[in-house]
């Protein structure tokens, strides 16, 4: 989660919602993503978004299978959807996300039958490290 939170704080520093992302595939990481809705232009680029794209360029395949996902932040529904269509097989989050979160608020997308693969999930890991980070970026721009 270290990892995420440097990719957060890099995001911070381009002006965007400090949210960071790694893949981790046999206990290497083979992608890390900060978010860059802004400086793209895009709004589905998201921190998990980019770290998945680019873990999927990596590895040759669409399935990230036998892979894990480390967020700074509890993935919005449209990232928790993308996560169980790469098959992540775990899902580690750290703040909560009551808001805008699609995983244990909100939209729940796990929880839903037409959800095909649910990868195993573990909120608060590291939650007030980037419940800091979040909330600095946001007094800053108050």
């Amino acid at each position: 989660m270290a990892h995420a939170l440097t990719e957060a704080r890099s995001a911070a520093l381009r002006g965007e919602v400090p949210v960071g992302a790694i893949v981790v595939k046999d206990g290497r990481i083979i992608a890390a993503a900060g978010n860059r809705v802004e400086e793209l232009a895009d709004p589905t680029a998201h921190a998990e978004m980019l770290a998945l794209r680019a873990a999927a360029a990596q590895l040759g395949q669409t399935r990230l299978e036998g892979c894990d996902l480390y967020v700074t932040l509890e993935p919005c529904p449209m990232c928790a959807a993308a996560i169980s269509l790469a098959r992540i097989r775990r899902l580690f989050f750290a703040a909560y996300d009551p808001k805008g979160g699609g995983v244990e608020h909100g939209a729940k997308v796990y929880d839903h039958a037409t959800c095909h693969h649910r990868p195993e999930v573990v909120g608060g890991l590291g939650e007030s490290a980037a419940a800091d980070v979040l909330k600095a970026f946001f007094r800053e721009r108050r």
